[in-house]
């Protein structure tokens, strides 16, 4: 066989087709990989090329050699290869199809809200951290302020109580301070003055607003602080002398640390009013006044008030320490309706000493098995009530501070689910699930109702509120007027129809015991069913009531809810006036101890008639005598009458002459009133009591809340 020489053409070219048939590999493997070495990191693409380059030679060789020997050779597989590719490719595919297509949904959701959250100019964390808690809509007082205050404009913001004022400041400081106007002169670093203040009525609501600034500005690297009485100072001015960016306080506390030095205003640029009307309720007016008079130059800071009704006292410090162009964002305005419309007012006559009886009553029926608050009007009345009712705890201002806020982390948490407050808890405090408000009786003022009531049906949620009276004294016509409320007037519920849904729960209860107790009880239930004298079910009704815990159904009144009472409706042929002749046609036919027996007399509204409540064991005696007595009759009723609305806690009616002279509480200072002429009665009500003695009225000392 001839030689070839390196000059030969025939080598020349047989080594440019090798040349060729490498280069096309080559550009046919660059090819399938393209895809992945756009997505590859620097240092992966040096990999991918130097294991290329193997291959391509690995292919050469075995190219050669198949050329040259009558070995056979398996080359590399790369149509698999490049089918694994492709199903990475349209794994990354499908998962960026999935990802927009959730964004999608998330933008069809908020299609067309005009309150949506995208709308507005919030930070892309803000608006993770306001989707993490599942807020994806603003508030319509939210969305009605939110560029007002980001703009730097002074503000009046009025929303019924539950409609979320606390965001609706909040979020507009927190984006001002990190990417608005207020964000050049915001001092950083250790040691810095704050940027904001705000001013809140009670610890509980400080405390609150405390959180949702943590959760919120703590995002975006802000750090706050909380002032209020009944914690150590030492923590607090530790923390404000490190530095802080937000401080929520208490304006007492928050006084004690300006007169302390411990608070410098000159780098402020907002200043916040929460619950203002409740300031001037809790005695505030000297200590806020006091603590924005401190505030210098207030042509750099910007002045908020929030507030669910404006005092007059709320109208003047919006004049005095707002700017004139200030704006107002007003959601209640004329409307009747100033109580929240989320939620179903009920009003139920019920006594002082039926109360702990009737109130587990009522939080079975309406508590839904949700979270319930009860008020009441003084802090003995809260413990002692708290002791009575299984599973309740107390929340007034006798406790200590430490405590207070055990109870209320309790009562969020779900460890107990009845809380039983004085007005320290009316204010501001957002829970969740509570679906039941109970006042023990009408409060003193229209404010107080709807701030009480707002404690349910939050966020758009619903609930009820249930107010118990005395119809001998309570004015509920008052608070309707003024609230535009509309109650829904019932009666207590019966023994019976409570015992029908016990009855119900024990059933369950049965059912779900094991089929393998059977056997064990089965001879003593074949005894009973044989020996009873009661058919199956009749036993089977006694087992359930006793599962449920009744041994007897007991009678209630309609008119003060005590148990063995009975409510009839006493007319006597002409008008009563007065209580006095009601008695004395009831002495026309019955004993001095069965007319002394009768309780809760009131009259009914037309003048016709009065109602009042009979011993179930007396009612027949009732009953009976009337027929001795001409133009006399009773009624046993199902349901109540209107009634006659007087108030009694401003003094006698029933003297002779003028009122009695009363006491007036104002947050911790009395004053007595003037006794009237004439045979006035002593009454207490509300730790406050009245003298109509003919002399000068008196007041009973007692710590505010």
């Amino acid at each position: 066989m001839p030689s070839l020489s390196l000059s030969d053409p025939l080598l020349s070219e047989a080594s440019k087709d090798k040349k060729e048939k490498k280069n096309k590999k080559m550009k046919s493997m660059e090819t399938v990989n393209g895809t992945l070495e756009a997505d590859a990191t620097i240092s992966e693409k040096k990999k991918m090329k130097e294991s290329k380059k193997r291959k391509a030679l690995e292919i050469e060789d075995a190219e050669e050699r198949s050329e040259t020997s009558s070995e056979l050779f398996e080359p590399v597989n790369w149509k698999d290869e490049e089918s694994e590719k492709n199903k990475k490719k349209k794994k990354s595919k499908k998962a960026k199809v999935e990802e927009d297509a959730e964004e999608e949904d998330d933008e069809d959701k908020t299609e067309g809200d005009p309150n949506a959250v995208s709308i507005f100019r919030i930070s892309e964390q803000l608006r993770a951290k306001l989707k993490e808690k599942g807020i994806e809509s603003l508030f319509p007082i939210q969305a009605m302020t939110f560029d007002t205050i980001l703009d730097g404009s002074d503000l009046v913001g009025r929303a019924r109580t539950g409609q979320g004022k606390t965001l609706a400041f909040v979020l507009p400081i927190l984006e001002s301070l990190t990417n608005g106007p207020a964000k050049a002169s915001r001092k950083t670093g250790y040691g810095r003055a704050p940027s904001v203040l705000v001013l809140l009525p009670t610890r509980e609501l400080a405390n609150q607003v405390y959180a949702d600034f943590e959760v919120y500005g703590g995002a975006l690297g802000l750090v706050s602080c909380c002032l209020y009485g009944g914690a150590p100072y030492q923590s607090q001015e530790i923390r404000l002398k490190r530095g802080v960016d937000i401080v929520i306080g208490t304006p007492g506390r928050v006084k004690d640390h300006i007169e302390r030095g411990n608070i410098d205003f000159s780098s402020l640029k907002f200043r916040v009013l929460d619950e203002a009307d409740e300031m001037l309720r809790m005695g505030f007016v000297e200590d806020v006044e006091l603590i924005l008079g401190k505030v210098k130059d207030t042509s750099k800071v910007q002045t908020l008030l929030f507030s669910a009704t404006l005092p007059s006292w709320v109208k003047q410090i919006a004049a005095r320490f707002l700017k004139p162009d200030k704006k107002t964002a007003d959601l209640v305005g004329n409307e009747k309706m100033k109580a929240s419309t989320s939620v179903r007012h009920i009003v139920l006559p019920c006594s002082s000493s039926a109360r702990s009886q009737l109130i587990p009553d009522v939080i079975r029926c309406y508590g839904s098995g949700g979270r319930t608050i009860i008020f009441t009007e003084t802090k003995d009345s809260a413990s002692t009530l708290a002791g009575l009712l299984p599973g309740a705890r107390a929340l007034h201002g006798d406790i200590q501070q430490a405590q207070r806020e055990v109870t209320l982390a309790g009562f969020r948490s779900g460890k107990f689910m009845t809380l039983v407050a004085t007005n320290v808890a009316a204010r501001g405090l957002d829970i969740n699930d509570v679906q039941l408000i109970i006042q023990c009786e009408p409060p003193r003022d229209v404010e107080a109702y709807i701030h009480r009531s707002g404690r349910t049906g939050r966020a758009g949620n619903t609930g009820v509120a249930v107010m118990l009276y005395d119809p001998r004294k309570s004015n509920i016509s008052k608070i309707e007027r003024e609230s535009g409320v509309k109650f829904e007037h019932i009666s207590a519920p019966q023994q019976a129809d409570i015992a029908k849904a016990a009855g119900g729960e024990a059933a369950e209860m049965i059912i779900q015991v094991s089929d393998n107790v059977i056997p064990a009880f089965k001879s003593a239930a074949e005894e009973l069913l044989n020996n009873s004298g009661l058919s199956a079910v009749e036993l089977l009704a006694k087992a359930l009531a006793k599962a449920a815990g009744y041994t007897e159904i007991k009678k209630r009144s309609l008119l003060t809810s005590m148990e063995n009472y009975v409510t009839v409706l006493l007319e006597a042929g002409s008008p009563i006036y007065t209580p006095s002749f009601a008695y004395s046609v009831l002495r026309r036919f019955l004993p001095e101890e069965k007319v002394e027996a009768v309780k809760g007399l009131a009259l009914t509204a037309d003048g016709k008639g009065a109602v009042f409540d009979v011993p179930a064991e007396d009612l027949d005696t009732f009953l009976a005598g009337q027929e001795n007595a001409a133009n006399v009759s009773l009624e046993v009723l199902n349901t109540l009458p209107p009634f006659q609305e007087r108030e009694l806690s401003r003094g006698g009616r029933f003297g002779g002459g003028g009122r009695g002279g009363y006491g007036d509480r104002s947050w911790g200072r009395f004053s007595g009133g003037r006794g009237g002429r004439g045979g006035g009665f002593s009454s207490r009500r509300n730790d406050r009591f009245t003298n109509g003695s003919g002399g000068r009225g008196y007041g009973s000392n007692n710590k505010k809340w």
